[in-house]
């Protein structure tokens, strides 16, 4: 256990909470406002989990700055319209909580944590096609943020995932990664900016410094202390006892723990993004007392590449986006054929790539590739590759579609015939296979300055040829412990565990198999998280309040 803000443990916290991505600090910051003394434990050498390499936005219905706007929502849509994307199959009790509470969870994280937001008024909710999706105002994201001045010596203790700091809203403006101003954001990054979740729970971090939360790294809790009364402190690794009044668990989810991933999961992952240490220690102890568990066979799904990416000594996946949404490439499967709407949200998309070919005993899709040409390595590149560079191993290439197709292992005459159809279609605007770009969230994707009628199409137009391949990948799995619509974990009973409470990827998904819009992981998760802070508080010792930025 190494600390990072004291010299020493307590004999006794108010709260422990495991993990310290966004749901275990706003747990922690919103227990601590009302004076608790908290512990915050993180197994990695790092803070943030999961959420600190994330895009940091979150999803929350009505919130005031779409009222502000004079947009119009309402809870009500809101709860018709995730109902509809998680085809009915989640929790009302804690689709209530999520829906009814995530406004009232982001005042209070701006008011009183000192947590800024960017609105995207524009942003459009993943599935227009369903009843209760909005075509903007539900989603929000982190303002840029200094954490190297705000956190002082813990900045060297937050993890990041290593991009460049800018914000959606800038994204908007400059569109291609080609026509960014990279000598801002090299300027940026030396002057300790952080933008997406680092810069969420950094500024969660630094509202937690300030309510004085003790942070312990390289601690991992693998065992909690039960007694007949209910949860009593947890005990690492190690054998260290830690004892506490009521235990957080956010410890993210099970991922990274192979075995237990194809033993759960619907279907195979073979690409994560999530740091290593989500091997799902917060499931299995909680497991060891009797929780329930709920919704383990979904993951937060994303068509992912293999490219040599890295986190904490472990391979990881690159979420493919604008390479497969932008004008000029198309995705097709292992019979050389396009088999889907390529600019359609990731989570849908995936599962596309999860389809099986029974009579044939093999996956129906894939193996599956981008495929893309040199006018659209020209005009946005791929990735972190551009042009005029040396091609990256995890690039196939070749001169002409026929040879593509022999490096790929797809049929010829397939792969020609797609791309000829395609191009026909893309130069007309219409995709009359898949309606790709007839979609609010296609086009906002898409290229608006392109030179064709539909901003996410487009032909593909001289050679030499590209492929990337695509598998199976997650952000994170989203099922786990189940709780009430307090976070407080319950029993295969459905009774209250005391004193043990639970938020985040190692806990049910208020939302089930359902992702409804930009930033509808940390918009319910967070809630959950504040609705666990809240009742903690309300059940433990009176405490004089504190108030971040009154030190």
């Amino acid at each position: 256990m190494k600390l990072l803000n004291t010299t020493r443990l307590s004999d006794h916290y108010d709260l422990v909470v495991v993990g310290s991505g966004a749901a275990g600090l706003t747990a922690a910051a919103t227990a601590a406002h009302t004076g608790l003394r908290v512990l915050v434990t993180e197994k990695s050498h790092l803070l943030g989990g999961t959420s600190a390499v994330s895009g940091g936005m979150l999803w929350v219905v009505d919130n005031h700055y779409a009222n502000q706007s004079g947009l119009t929502d309402s809870k009500a849509e809101g709860r018709t319209y995730v109902e509809a994307v998680g085809r009915g199959r989640g929790r009302a009790e804690l689709l209530d909580a999520a829906i009814d509470n995530g406004a009232d969870m982001l005042k209070f994280i701006e008011e009183h944590l000192d947590v800024e937001f960017l609105f995207l008024d524009n942003f459009p909710d993943y599935r227009q096609d369903l009843p209760g999706a909005v075509k903007g105002g539900r989603t929000i994201e982190p303002k840029l943020y200094n954490f190297r001045e705000a956190l002082g010596d813990l900045a060297d203790h937050v993890r990041t995932d290593g991009r460049h700091p800018y914000t959606m809203q800038e994204y908007e403006t400059w569109g291609a990664f080609t026509k960014f101003p990279w000598d801002e954001m090299n300027q940026r990054v030396a002057d300790g900016f952080a933008a997406k979740g680092h810069a969420l729970v950094s500024m969660l971090l630094a509202a937690c410094q300030q309510l004085n939360v003790t942070f312990a790294v390289d601690t991992r809790i693998t065992h909690l202390q039960n007694s007949p009364e209910g949860i009593t402190g947890v005990i690492t690794d190690e054998g260290q006892s830690v004892s506490s009044d009521a235990v957080m668990l956010a410890s993210g989810g099970f991922e990274w723990d192979h075995q237990l991933a194809d033993s759960l999961l619907a279907s195979r992952l073979y690409a994560v993004c999530s740091p290593p240490s989500n091997s799902g220690d917060g499931l299995k102890m909680a497991q060891r007392i009797g929780a329930a568990t709920r919704g383990t066979r979904e993951a937060w799904w994303a068509p992912m590449s293999l490219t040599g990416g890295m986190r904490d000594g472990s391979p990881i996946g690159s979420l493919l986006r604008f390479e497969r949404q932008g004008p000029g490439s198309i995705m097709v499967n292992r019979h050389g054929v396009r088999f889907a709407n390529e600019a359609q949200n990731y989570n849908d998309l995936a599962r596309c790539l999860q389809s099986w070919d029974s009579p044939r005993n093999q996956p129906l899709n894939t193996p599956a590739h981008v495929v893309f040409d040199h006018s659209y390595l020209e005009r946005y590149g791929i990735l972190d590759h551009r042009a005029g560079q040396p091609t990256p191993d995890y690039l196939i290439e070749a001169p002409t579609l026929r040879e593509l197709a022999e490096k790929i292992d797809v049929p010829a005459d397939n792969l020609e015939e797609t791309v000829k159809r395609f191009n026909e279609m893309a130069e007309r605007g219409v995709d009359d296979d898949f309606g790709r770009g007839s979609s609010e969230y296609d086009r906002y994707w898409g290229d608006k300055e392109c030179p064709w009628p539909n901003p996410s199409l487009g032909p593909l137009q001289y050679g030499p040829y590209y492929a990337l391949e695509v598998v199976n990948g997650a952000f994170g799995t989203s099922g786990g412990v189940a709780t009430d619509g307090n976070g407080q974990v319950i029993d295969v009973d459905g009774e209250p565990i005391p004193g043990l409470f639970a938020a985040g990827n190692v806990a049910e998904s208020p939302f089930a198999a359902g992702y409804p819009g930009a930033g509808a992981t940390l918009g319910p998760l967070m809630t959950m998280a504040y609705q666990a802070g809240r009742a903690i508080a309300a059940t433990a010792p009176r405490r004089t309040p504190v108030k971040v930025g009154a030190q």
